[in-house]
C-alpha cells in the first residue's frame, strides 16, 4: 500500500510531538515539587519564628517568679565609692554597670565601649541566650540570661531589652551604675521608620515614593497600636524603658514615669552630644580616656538618611509626644550636669577625646573612613543589615597595624554580632536567621 507524501510526513512527526511533550511534563513536575518544598519551608520558618520571637506586648507576668534570690556579690568584691570627679583623685573605676540600650541612638557604639572595658578587665556580662537581645519586645526577666542561676551576680548588662527595673536590679550589686542614651524623638522616628519599616506590616499600605512623609500626613489612618512591631513607630524610647508608648499625653503617669527614670539612672546620655556625654560618663565611672575611645558603628550611609523638613519634623515630634517630653526633660538635666562639670573643662576634654579618636582612625581604618557593606573585605567586619537593603556602613581594618594597637583596633571596629560571638555568647537563633536571609538574599 502506497502512502502519500503528506501521510508520510504525519507519521514521521508523531514521535517528534511526543518527544516535545516530555520536557514540558518534566518542567511541570519540577515546578510542582518546588511549590511543595516552598510551602514546607515557609511553614518551617513560621514555626521557627513563632518559637524564637516573643509576643509583642508581653506583660510583666513573663518576669522571674517572686522569691528568686537577688544578686549576692562575693565578699571579696570591693565596694565602689560614690560618684566622684576623677580629677579629685582617689576614686576607683566603676565596674558594675547597667546600660539600658535604646534603639537608634548610637547605642551600638556605646555597647562596643562596654564590651571592650569588660573584656579588658575580665568582667562578668549578663548575656542573652540564643539571640543578641533579651527576647525583645517582651519585658526583661532574669531567667533570660545565659547560664543564669538564682543569686548570680553580674558586672555588666548592656544588650537590647524592654526594661524591667526590678528584674535588672536583681542581677547586679546594689552600687551598680545605671545609664541610658536618648535621641531627638523626630530624628529617632525617622531612623526607626527607615530601618524597621519593612517589618511593620501596617506600613505596607503606604504606596507613595516617600512613605515617611505619607505616614506623617495622617498617622492615625495607618497606625495600629496592636499591630505587629507597631512599637517601633511611636514613642520608641518610652517603650524601651518599659512604659506604655500609647499612654494619653495628658495622663499624670507621663511625668511620673519621667521622674522615675531620673531616680533610677545615674546618667542619661544624649546622642546629639555624644562626645560630651562620654566625657561625663568617663568622669562618673572614673575611667581613662582610652576606655571611651570609639568609632561610629551601625551608621547608615548618607543617601539613606533623608532629613525631615520643618513641617515633617514638627509632625514627627507631635506623633512621638511622650518621647519628646522625656527628651526635653533630660536635655535640660544634661546641660545642668555640663555646667556642674565646667564648660571650659568640658571643651578641653572633648577636644582631647576627638584628637585621640582621630589618631586611632589614622592607625586602624583602611582608607580612613566607613564604607558601604559591599566594599567590606572581611566578613568579621560586616555589620547586620536591615531587611531588603544594605544601608549600614562598616570598616576595613588596615593590613599593617603595629602590635601595640592591633588588638584595640580590631575590637573598636568589630560589629555587635561578631563581638558577642567573640565573647562566647550563644547566638543560635541569630545565626540561623542570618543563614536564612543569606539564602533568600533578603
Amino acid at each position: 500500500m502506497w502512502l502519500s507524501e503528506g501521510e508520510e510526513r504525519g507519521i514521521q512527526t508523531r514521535p517528534e510531538v511526543s518527544e516535545m511533550l516530555l520536557p514540558q511534563k518534566k518542567r511541570w513536575e519540577s515546578m510542582a515539587k518546588g511549590l511543595v518544598l516552598g510551602a514546607l519551608f515557609t511553614s518551617f520558618l513560621l514555626l521557627l519564628y513563632s518559637y524564637a520571637v516573643p509576643p509583642l506586648h508581653t506583660g510583666l507576668a513573663s518576669t522571674t517568679p517572686e522569691g528568686t534570690a537577688p544578686c549576692s556579690p562575693a565578699l571579696s568584691e570591693p565596694e565602689a565609692p560614690t560618684p566622684a570627679n576623677s580629677s579629685a583623685g582617689g576614686c576607683q573605676p566603676r565596674r558594675d554597670i547597667v546600660f539600658m540600650k535604646t534603639h537608634k541612638t548610637a547605642s551600638s557604639t556605646l555597647l562596643n565601649i562596654l564590651f571592650r572595658f569588660g573584656q579588658k578587665h575580665g568582667l562578668k556580662f549578663a548575656f542573652p541566650n540564643g539571640r543578641n537581645d533579651f527576647d525583645y519586645p517582651a519585658f526583661f526577666a532574669r531567667s533570660l540570661v545565659q547560664d543564669y542561676r538564682p543569686g548570680a551576680c553580674f558586672n555588666i548588662i548592656c544588650n537590647h531589652m524592654r526594661f524591667h527595673y526590678d528584674e535588672v536590679r536583681g542581677l547586679v550589686p546594689p552600687n551598680a551604675t545605671f545609664i541610658t542614651v536618648l535621641r531627638d524623638p523626630a530624628r529617632l522616628f525617622e531612623s526607626s521608620f527607615h530601618y524597621f519599616g519593612s517589618v511593620v506590616p501596617f506600613t505596607w499600605k503606604l504606596s507613595g515614593h516617600d512613605k515617611l512623609a505619607e505616614f506623617l500626613q495622617d498617622p492615625d489612618r495607618y497606625y495600629d497600636p496592636h499591630g505587629y512591631n507597631a512599637h517601633y513607630l511611636r514613642n520608641l524610647l518610652f517603650f524601651d524603658l518599659g512604659y506604655d508608648s500609647d499612654l494619653d499625653p495628658g495622663s499624670p503617669q507621663v511625668q511620673e514615669h519621667i521622674l522615675e527614670v531620673e531616680r533610677r539612672f545615674h546618667l542619661v546620655l544624649l546622642q546629639e552630644y555624644f562626645d560630651e556625654s562620654l566625657v561625663l560618663l568617663k568622669d562618673l565611672l572614673c575611667w581613662e580616656l582610652e576606655d571611651v575611645l570609639y568609632f561610629k558603628l551601625n551608621a547608615r550611609r548618607a543617601s539613606a538618611v533623608p532629613r525631615l523638613s520643618g513641617e515633617l519634623y514638627r509632625r514627627a515630634t507631635a506623633w512621638n509626644v511622650l518621647d519628646a517630653r522625656l527628651y526635653h526633660h533630660f536635655n535640660a538635666s544634661f546641660w545642668r550636669k555640663v555646667e556642674a562639670f565646667g564648660r571650659e573643662r568640658m571643651a578641653r576634654e572633648v577636644a582631647s577625646l576627638r584628637r585621640a579618636n582621630e589618631r586611632m582612625r589614622r592607625i586602624c581604618i583602611d582608607g580612613g573612613h566607613a564604607v558601604d557593606a559591599t566594599a567590606i573585605q572581611d566578613s568579621a567586619m560586616q555589620p547586620w543589615q536591615p531587611l531588603g537593603t544594605k544601608s549600614i556602613l562598616g570598616y576595613n581594618l588596615k593590613k599593617s597595624i603595629g602590635r601595640r594597637h592591633a588588638q584595640l583596633c580590631r575590637r573598636m571596629l568589630t560589629p555587635e554580632i561578631q563581638y558577642l560571638m567573640d565573647l562566647g555568647v550563644n547566638l543560635w537563633v541569630t545565626k540561623l536567621w542570618k543563614l536564612i536571609r543569606d539564602f533568600l538574599q533578603w
